[in-house]
């Protein structure tokens, strides 16, 4: 595709059904593990196992997404959007319907928590690159759109999965919910790349030059009478050709093994220097005060910030505040909540007066005292306004790449970002098995939920320490860099 014709596509025309396939597919996707708090009780009667082993499930199927985050980059840019996404489509399905055959929380763990986690994170990829491609100056608007994808799925899945468990069972629920997956693939026919991936391309190069070899070997060889030669004899002849050119050592042959250790010299030197100056610029950062206490600011806080998506019913049915006749279920109050906490929370950083360091700070420690008045709260009411406090505060992730940009600046952001989701990704991973163990070993989730908000507020004190500008006197302020619209969209794809 040319230039032109991917001028003409950014910021509008084909780029809305790229968007709407991209929130379908993204709604498709996360709709069932935004919702796992519905399942989390089901397979708790269902295998009989501790609260800290099954709740590897819910964990993992949200945090290996995040830890895997640069396979899943690595492939998009490889392999390209549609075929990704298309493949996304079949491992989210497959693992859910495999799901639904789980002998044990062990195979739970393999197939709900790593083949489901590692297919959204897939889809989540395939869906941010493709959009950035499409999108300039409504950029962030049209990925403002699709994330929501994954709030709005949490949301309506909850209440679905809900009614499917009544109405079928777990197995059922997780086959239906599996079959609905398979939209996925749909979803991807629309996904017109823009930019050839670099599998194609490396392919197409390699058939050029493998035509260029042939064409200059053809011309070099000398014309041979079709007389002259016997059919029977004419693998033998070809036999001593070859011996003949391999003993001379024939130029072309011997140019053409030079240049292929050549280019393998060069490739390995070459990523060596990639791989001095990513632990160059990685010891750079972590030299950074506040880079630091934002790294541990949000694996503490995602330690204790994600068990209640997973544990929020559980709690209000151990606690006997769950009588089963409530229409919309905890965890979707936490997912809309958190949808609206996305907005809001972005609208809020692009005010000029509003520091988006401090903003998301507060939301640290907003998160933190919920989390220590949760076991407080005595009925079924006050548990949904907490549910929709914690949602709110959550929706931080739609201010964190401005976080990031405030700290290590526009041209290490990608470098920074992904360094930081793997500290949230192994947090995720975490937090609720060991929110759940302490329940095992307590038999209450009030120590439990204790621990979590201790976490979230060591987290905010950490990161709210360390930004203070009284430690940073010598230094010039760093402000805000204005970040410009650009139509190379490598450096936002890889962050989103």
């Amino acid at each position: 595709m040319t230039n032109q014709s991917s001028a003409k596509a950014l910021d509008g025309g084909w780029g809305w059904v790229i968007v709407v396939a991209s929130f379908l597919c993204q709604f498709l996707a996360y709709g069932s593990p935004m919702s796992v708090g519905v399942l989390y009780p089901e397979w708790l009667d269902t295998f009989r196992q501790g609260k800290g082993m099954t709740a590897w499930v819910g964990s993992l199927v949200s945090g290996i997404g995040l830890i895997a985050s640069p396979i899943c980059s690595a492939c998009v840019t490889n392999f390209g959007v549609r075929p990704v996404t298309v493949f996304s489509g079949v491992v989210v399905s497959g693992g859910l319907m495999l799901s639904a055959f789980a002998p044990n929380v062990q195979f739970l763990i393999f197939s709900y928590g790593i083949v489901v986690g590692m297919g959204c994170g897939l889809v989540y990829a395939a869906t941010v690159t493709i959009t950035c491609q499409y999108f300039d100056k409504h950029r962030g608007l049209a990925l403002g759109i699709i994330t929501t994808g994954t709030s709005v799925g949490g949301f309506i899945c909850a209440t679905f999965q809900q009614v499917l468990v009544e109405l079928y069972g777990l197995e059922g629920c997780l086959l239906i919910m599996g079959a609905l997956a398979l939209n996925i693939i749909a979803c991807g026919g629309p996904m017109r790349p823009l930019n050839f991936p670099e599998y194609f391309l490396k392919q197409k190069a390699a058939l050029e030059r493998t035509a260029e070899l042939k064409k200059d070997t053809h011309h070099e060889k000398p014309p041979i009478k079709e007389e002259s030669i016997n059919k029977n004899t004419l693998s033998s002849v070809e036999k001593g050709l070859t011996v003949l050119m391999s003993d001379t050592k024939d130029p072309l042959s011997y140019e053409n093994s030079f240049l292929g250790r050549s280019s393998l010299v060069k490739m390995i030197k070459n990523n060596k220097h990639t791989y001095s100056k990513y632990i160059d610029t990685t010891s750079e950062l972590l030299e950074d005060r506040v880079f630091v206490a934002l790294c541990i600011a949000i694996f503490l806080f995602d330690i204790g910030a994600f068990p209640p998506v997973l544990f929020m019913e559980d709690v209000a049915r151990s606690s006997g505040h769950s009588d089963g006749t409530c229409l919309v279920p905890l965890v979707s109050i936490v997912a809309i909540m958190t949808g609206v906490g996305k907005l809001v929370l972005g609208i809020l950083t692009d005010l000029k007066f509003v520091n988006s360091l401090y903003l998301y700070t507060f939301t640290i420690l907003g998160s933190g005292i919920a989390l220590l008045i949760t076991p407080i709260a005595n009925n079924y009411a006050a548990l949904a306004v907490l549910s929709g406090v914690l949602g709110f505060f959550s929706g931080n992730w739609s201010i964190f790449p401005y976080v990031t940009t405030k700290i290590v600046g526009m041209d290490r952001l990608t470098h920074a970002y992904g360094i930081l989701m793997f500290f949230g990704g192994f947090g995720i991973v975490l937090g609720p098995p060991v929110v759940g163990w302490i329940y095992d070993w307590t038999e209450s989730y009030d120590l439990a939920f204790f621990f979590s908000g201790a976490c979230v507020l060591l987290a905010g004190f950490s990161l709210l320490l360390a930004a203070l500008p009284c430690w940073d006197k010598p230094k010039k302020d760093h402000p805000r860099p204005d970040i410009k619209y650009t139509s190379n969209c490598d450096k936002v794809a890889s962050v989103a």
